[in-house]
């Protein structure tokens, strides 16, 4: 994705689902969450442990939205990746952000041919900032 294609997601996107964002406020998906909050966007937290996270309700799955997404920011290890693909590709959700590190590349080639389309080892949050600066 070119960074004209990246920043006309961020400008476009209103409601992100971020799956594993953590009640820790050490943690980076909370910070990263945080910061998307602060600059707008409506955030989704998905973590089945919580029942809201910086104010906002949580849902257990991603199946658990019954609104529109624009991109799914994904916090999980590497090991779940392949996990968040499919249950983005049942319920529809078609552009998936992989955090640092979150997806391997033969799993983001998994992912892709599903009819994804991801953005892969790269931190939202830093891509705001650089691109919206």
């Amino acid at each position: 994705m070119t960074d004209s294609e990246e920043k006309e997601l961020l400008r476009s996107a209103r409601t992100i689902a971020v799956v594993g964002l953590s009640t820790n406020q050490a943690k980076d998906s909370y910070r990263v969450a945080e910061y998307l909050l602060q600059h707008g966007y409506r955030i989704i937290p998905v973590n089945p442990a919580a029942e809201s996270i910086l104010g906002q309700e949580c849902k257990a799955s991603l199946a658990e939205i019954s609104e529109p997404v624009d991109i799914v920011d994904v916090f999980r290890r590497p090991e779940d990746a392949l996990k968040v693909a499919q249950e983005c590709a049942a319920t529809g959700y078609k552009t998936v952000w992989y955090q640092l590190s979150t997806i391997s590349p033969d799993d983001a080639d998994k992912a892709r041919a599903m009819g994804l389309e991801l953005i892969t080892d790269l931190c939202i949050m830093r891509e705001h900032r650089r691109l919206f600066a």
